[in-house]
């Protein structure tokens, strides 16, 4: 069972930076895939990118990402990354770390309390 805890949020400027991490203490990490969601107001919540329980088999990133965000792992400290670099506007929701794919919504299934990133024009 995953229990998940992001952190590195916050208010940045538009083509700024942010690393978010996310530590899962439910023991399984390593043997999953992982991904980034984020969600907007008022939209959906969307896959940013995902990758590999095998961190050498690289990893996907949705089209408005590309480029600009890089996920990672640390199996040995069961803890996931995003890099996020050249921060626009668009990018500004809530992000959330879980496997991939994601499970379904509370209460069917876990979702962390996610972290804000603000990116201000």
């Amino acid at each position: 069972q995953v229990q998940l805890v992001e952190s590195g949020g916050g208010l940045v400027e538009s083509g700024g930076s942010l690393r978010l991490s996310c530590v899962d203490s439910g023991g399984h990490f390593s043997r999953m895939d992982m991904g980034w969601y984020r969600q907007a107001p008022g939209r959906q919540r969307e896959l940013v990118g995902r990758v590999s329980r095998f961190a050498t088999s690289g990893s996907w990133y949705t089209d408005s990402v590309k480029g600009r965000f890089t996920i990672s792992r640390d199996n040995h400290k069961n803890t996931l990354f995003l890099q996020m670099d050249s921060l626009e506007p668009e990018d500004t929701a809530v992000y959330y770390c879980n496997i991939f794919p994601a499970p379904p919504p509370p209460p069917k299934g876990y979702w962390g309390q996610g972290i804000q990133v603000t990116v201000s024009s």
